[in-house]
């Protein structure tokens, strides 16, 4: 394989789904694009890394076949060339015979289209254009961010529908003629030989790529593509509650597709960084608090801190060390539910003094007596 995704986020084969996520998010605050020194490549190639990785099913194929696991389908090779009869080969006829029926996966396409081209199905179809690519970011919030939400504004350099153009390509006020290559059709046929035999090979023109027609003068901003790349401010809108690691998808704000196709999408993935007192599990907070001895014996109210400040919190007397208090609606929100939050629940921990003084020793003395 040409690149060791283990090695590119240091971990080893063996590596915990945990041990591989701290890695990922190591590297990739490290190499973001938007920091000083950041890397684009670098970033492409550890999120690569991580997509794969941290999902259990392609990390068995990727161990199993590699980067080509894709292509593989996680079928365990594909057996020689034998067996052929009954598959479609999409379109091809050989020697003016009939056409093959049936359909062949993934890998074979591949293969096939390599050496016989478009007309194995590695090509677009007739009049189409390639739909703009989707796009991956990785924004981190803070804990109170996520109880509360937030937005956050992204400057992202992408394709984007040329304003000229419209997306066709063509000068404004020029006029839409027949490809002069493909005569209209938007293909090319030609025959290929192989050890298979002879082959009428059919491709997309490359001339109108497919679409049978040319402008008469290409877009002057856009050289015909029908986009173009700029920068853009993006506002993103994180809701209250979203968990860490999650991620938002933005359809459509991707990078804009050649000559007016679809755009692609914006994934937003979410990080949320640790706080030294809250814990997150569920919609609930974990907090802790430290009581003193007489706190435990006799009761008393002690200031709490909670996401939306300080409370006061009732400690009832004889209360133990590890007891919990549950305040009621201190929790982080429930997504879709309009005012349902979690709880924030409160460990108590008595502290016993280490070295007490004579006095304390008399009272607590006097206190053994009474038991």
């Amino acid at each position: 394989m040409s690149k060791d995704y283990y090695e590119i986020l240091g971990v080893s084969r063996n590596a915990s789904d945990d041990e591989i996520k701290k890695a990922y998010r190591k590297l990739a605050h490290k190499y973001h694009p938007d920091k000083q020194g950041g890397d684009a490549t670098k970033f492409k190639e550890i999120n690569e890394a991580y997509q794969t990785l941290s999902d259990k099913t392609k990390r068995q194929q990727y161990d199993q076949f590699g980067r080509t696991f894709e292509q593989a389908g996680g079928a365990g090779g594909f057996g020689g060339f034998g067996g052929f009869e009954g598959f479609d080969f999409g379109g091809f006829s050989a020697g003016g015979g009939p056409s093959f029926g049936g359909n062949f996966g993934g890998g074979f396409e591949d293969i096939f289209s390599d050496m016989f081209g478009e007309a194995f199905g590695g090509g677009r179809r007739r009049g189409t254009s390639r739909a703009g690519n989707n796009i991956q970011i990785d924004v981190e919030i803070s804990f109170e961010e996520m109880v509360n939400g937030t937005h956050r504004n992204v400057k992202l350099r992408r394709y984007v529908t040329c304003d000229v153009c419209r997306g066709s390509g063509g000068e404004p006020g020029s006029k839409e003629e027949t490809c002069p290559t493909c005569q209209g059709s938007g293909q090319i046929r030609k025959t290929v030989r192989s050890f298979f035999g002879s082959f009428a090979q059919v491709s997309t023109c490359p001339t109108c790529e497919g679409r049978g027609k040319i402008f008469s003068k290409k877009c002057h901003k856009c050289k015909g593509e029908g986009r173009v790349r700029e920068g853009e401010e993006i506002r993103i809108d994180i809701p209250a509650g979203i968990l860490d690691g999650q991620t938002i998808s933005l359809q459509g704000y991707g990078e804009a597709g050649e000559k007016g196709a679809a755009s692609g999408d914006l994934y937003v993935n979410i990080h949320v960084k640790p706080h030294k007192k809250f814990k997150r599990e569920g919609n609930d907070v974990l907090s802790t608090e430290h009581i003193s001895f007489s706190q435990a014996v006799l009761g008393d109210k002690v200031v709490v801190e909670t996401i939306s400040g300080p409370i006061k919190m009732k400690i009832p007397a004889g209360t133990q060390s590890h007891d919990k208090f549950r305040i009621k609606g201190e929790g982080v929100p429930h997504i879709g539910r309009r005012g349902a939050r979690g709880d924030q629940i409160v460990t108590v921990i008595v502290d016993i003094p280490k070295s007490p003084t004579r006095q304390q020793k008399k009272l607590i003395e006097e206190l053994r007596k009474l038991d």
